[in-house]
């Protein structure tokens, strides 16, 4: 047996990164507990293991004292001094008590700690590994579903998609590979529990990420997104190199790059926009594809009012706000929508370049919207 755990124990320091000495260790505590659950003993014992020489002994370990109150834990010195004349009161002596049978217990034991350990190392190793994928995609395999979650296989380890995460165009079908976004990896008792989700807008930066090389290596960077899973998504970009051209670069050659990841996401429109530092731009900039008059901007409320030509109007806004929503979640600003003649029956737009807004009120610089 000893020579056979031995070679286990070897391999799995090579391949699991299991230390020998953290196994044995647990092998021999395991062997005490065995000992006093199989024999009924409750005294103070110690498990030597000697590999080399293929033996396991049990020691009953008792204090040396004069008067013996509880024999499992003590021995009176007369006795101790049978064994060895030189003990004397307080010493600690150890007596061997190994049972016949219990080679047949160690092997039990020992394989079951060893079992465990591994089963332990393979979950911290499956942590390790997914912890570092928080916030990135993986590619996986649908597996199952039930009224909670649908089981997507990453190689390893079973992630879950719950519901919410699923997007409301799409069916999963079993054996049907998918991209998701891992939200989430916790420890638990049972291993590491991964959740992935197709609906969180870090999956379309990941997509673009793949799809764009401008956006992997850096020369372009995602600003912002807003998103809309299923329907329609809004991407800001930007580079800080003026020869190079963000969006153009999202887009791709003949629209390549960006309808790959529309593809991905099984027809989700896609507007790609870029991003600017004045408000005024990037707000008109995100609410494409409809066209803006003029901007006016409240710093202080963080919010803006947008006037777009009358038969813009209904494109600005889009069907059932989701435009200007997604506008909105883009810039992070507020956006009021105005067609021009109910911004100039108001009184803030007269056609000219110039607003009416109370420039102290919106905190409006004109020099921004030139």
């Amino acid at each position: 047996m000893s020579s056979e755990l031995l070679d286990a124990l070897t391999l799995l320091e090579k391949e699991k990164g299991i230390g020998k000495d953290v196994i044995i260790e647990a092998i021999e505590a395991a062997l005490i507990s065995a000992y006093k659950r199989n024999f009924n003993q409750a005294q103070n014992v110690r498990v030597d293991m000697n590999l080399g020489k293929g033996t396991m002994r049990v020691f009953a370990r008792k204090d040396v004292v004069d008067e013996v109150y509880d024999p499992r834990l003590e021995i009176s010195v007369e006795e101790a001094q049978k064994v060895n004349p030189n003990y004397q009161t307080e010493d600690v002596i150890e007596i061997e008590v190994t049972p016949k049978d219990f080679g047949r217990i160690a092997a039990q034991t020992a394989k079951q700690v060893v079992t465990q350990r591994v089963r332990e190392a393979e979950r911290g190793i499956i942590y390790s590994e997914f912890i570092d994928r928080e916030e990135d995609i993986m590619t996986g395999i649908v597996q199952r579903q039930d009224a909670k979650f649908i089981y997507v296989s990453l190689g390893k380890i079973e992630a879950l998609l719950p519901q919410s995460e699923q997007m409301p165009n799409e069916q999963y079908k079993p054996h049907d590979r998918i991209k998701v976004y891992i939200t989430k990896v916790e420890k638990t008792t049972k291993g590491p529990q991964i959740y992935v989700s197709r609906t969180h807008p870090g999956l379309l930066k990941r997509l673009f990420e793949k799809e764009v090389p401008e956006i992997f290596d850096g020369t372009v960077e995602v600003k912002s997104v807003a998103r809309e899973a299923g329907d329609r998504s809004k991407i800001s970009v930007h580079s800080e190199f003026p020869e190079v051209d963000p969006v153009g670069s999202c887009v791709g050659p003949k629209g390549q790059r960006v309808q790959a990841v529309v593809n991905e996401l099984k027809g989700e429109k896609i507007d790609i926009v870029r991003w600017s530092k004045d408000p005024v731009e990037f707000v008109a900039n995100a609410l494409s594809p409809s066209k803006v008059v003029e901007v006016m901007v409240n710093e202080e409320a963080k919010a803006t009012t947008v006037i777009v030509p009358d038969y813009q109007l209904s494109l600005a806004i889009g069907k059932r706000g989701q435009n200007a929503r997604l506008a909105a979640k883009l810039t992070g600003w507020k956006i009021d929508i105005k067609s021009q003649s109910e911004a100039e029956q108001e009184g803030i737009y007269t056609g000219e370049k110039e607003s009416l807004i109370d420039r102290d009120a919106f905190d409006f610089d004109e020099a921004d919207s030139e």
